[in-house]
């Protein structure tokens, strides 16, 4: 291993130094729902943020995803200090180092499976016979080669789960960020996608995955506490 690649995988791929959000600053309508957030979680983890609605977990999932902006402190995605970034750049950096995974599976509905997973290449200007490959290599790699032709409606829900995560794999993104991808489904097809993503790891993508269940968060190798907007490392065993 090169002396490059190991100073690489040293550096986190999400580093937050005292993070916090405040909403309505200053006003009688002010809420802190972050409060000095120092996490470090680095290539290869899986790890789960975990706490009850109104914790911070959303907030915190929004800020990793860069799509909305800290109030105070600093976060690093794969060693990109985001606060120095324009529109445009976080847009870059949003397409190229995150693939989101919602709860909703956020597919479009007049488009088949293949046309789904290729979307985020036509906004990276990728030419389409590439898309097609692309995507064609995606849905093999979450096991739906043959499901291609297939529009959302026709797939069951782990299907279409499947199909959003090959559409958030499609850029090759250090980071998956899955915001309860197991909420709309069965516990057993529930269970797959969660072996899906232990595999991902396996082939070094971090995958942090928000959520409010615990047995969902047990599938992770660490698991971070939201708590009135503070985090805690949940010991082992706990």
């Amino acid at each position: 291993m090169s002396a490059a690649s190991t100073t690489e995988d040293r550096v986190p791929v999400i580093e937050t130094r005292a993070l916090g959000k405040v909403y309505s600053a200053g006003s009688e309508a002010e809420v802190v729902a972050l409060h000095g957030v120092d996490m470090r979680i680095h290539r290869g983890d899986f790890v789960a943020i975990m706490g009850p609605s109104g914790s911070g977990k959303s907030t915190l999932m929004n800020l990793i995803g860069c799509l909305d902006t800290p109030t105070s402190g600093s976060y690093y995605c794969d060693g990109v200090d985001v606060s120095t970034l324009d529109a445009e750049e976080l847009a870059i950096l949003r397409r190229d180092k995150i693939g989101f995974v919602f709860q909703g599976f956020n597919l479009l509905p007049r488009m088949s499976a293949l046309e789904n997973v290729a979307m985020p290449l036509g906004y990276a200007q990728v030419p389409p016979h590439e898309r097609s490959e692309r995507a064609r290599q995606a849905l093999a790699a979450v096991g739906l080669a043959e499901r291609g032709g297939h529009r959302p409606t026709e797939l069951s829900g782990g299907q279409q789960q499947r199909v959003a995560i090959a559409r958030a794999l499609i850029n090759e993104p250090p980071i998956i960020l899955a915001d309860e991808p197991t909420g709309a489904l069965d516990s057993r097809t529930g269970e797959e996608i969660l072996a899906l993503f232990k595999r991902l790891r396996d082939e070094g993508h971090t995958v942090v995955l928000i959520t409010h269940d615990a047995e969902v968060a047990a599938h992770a190798d660490r698991t971070l506490v939201m708590r009135d907007g503070e985090l805690h490392e949940q010991e082992a065993g706990a």
